[in-house]
């Protein structure tokens, strides 16, 4: 029962943060139809940049990541501006090949300018602490509740303030947005600097407990695809609870059948939910 509950932790913890790095992707998915393969970059950049912050410009932990959801959003808003912007009357196509290409580029910066080395995070919340018989570290706790309360930011900033509510507008019928005189320019700038902030929140949370390499994206970005997937595209609910199942499940699923699937596990469950509901748990409209 123990293990049980400690895995349920652990599953809350992975949970977390993959929710955090799809709810970006899938605010960006909701009002530009982009599916932004560079998401992944951003994550890894967060990452270095609170690393760097703490060992280069010796900040403390929480002020490093501050500075890295501004530089982050500040890039996420940069690639919008001069990539995703110059070709919204493109076909489809090159907005992918494009993202794919910010993707290459910065994960090659990112090597030519700190290593290829794995490096570690230090955190002044590494204390291991004992919490009805649980055995975690501060760290992890403070993924789990740091992220939650994002979460309920965000939900409240998009339901209950009138710049959210142009984003949902946005979201459910650009054309009409446009009609009623919502400025979709400022609105899809405000959209990438929030999905920057929030991948940059998210490495920021696990890089301690995790390792800080260029290609530390990768597999975080197709899970957070797999999760919007799972949640429907463009859902805000669907994002959130996609990434909690598929952090409960990777967890219970590395402990009582096998570590080495643990990563296989992702898109074994998006077989398997979307043989059921072919739109995902939440329609588009689930925003």
């Amino acid at each position: 029962m123990e293990l049980l509950m400690q895995q349920l932790f652990n599953g809350l913890t992975i949970g977390s943060v993959y929710a955090l790095v799809a709810l970006g992707l899938t605010l960006v998915y909701g009002i530009l139809h982009i599916p932004n393969f560079a998401h992944g970059a951003l994550y890894m950049v967060g990452g270095y940049i609170t690393l760097i912050m703490m060992t280069e410009a010796g900040l403390h932990y929480i002020l490093a990541m501050v500075v890295s959801i501004c530089v982050v959003g500040l890039l996420s808003v940069l690639m919008e501006r001069l990539v995703f912007y110059p070709l919204r009357h493109s076909p489809p196509i090159q907005d992918k090949v494009a993202a794919i290409g910010i993707l290459l580029f910065l994960e090659a910066l990112a090597q030519f300018i700190w290593g290829a080395d794995y490096r570690q995070m230090s955190t002044p919340f590494g204390q291991v602490v004992e919490v009805f018989g649980l055995t975690l570290t501060l760290q992890r706790i403070l993924i789990v509740f740091a992220a939650i309360a994002v979460m309920i930011l965000l939900y409240w900033f998009l339901k209950k303030t009138f710049t959210g509510r142009t984003i949902i507008a946005m979201a459910q019928n650009r054309e009409g947005a446009q009609l009623v005189g919502i400025n979709t320019h400022k609105v899809a700038i405000l959209t990438f600097f929030i999905a920057g902030a929030l991948a940059a929140i998210g490495a920021s949370l696990t890089s301690p407990i995790n390792l800080v390499f260029p290609g530390m994206g990768h597999l975080v970005i197709l899970k957070a695809f797999v999760i919007i997937i799972i949640g429907g595209m463009g859902s805000i609910p669907g994002a959130i609870l996609g990434g909690y199942i598929l952090g409960f499940t990777e967890s219970l699923g590395a402990t009582y059948l096998s570590a080495d699937y643990k990563d296989i596990i992702a898109f074994v469950l998006l077989i398997l939910i979307l043989s059921i509901k072919p739109q995902g748990i939440f329609s588009k409209g689930g925003v």
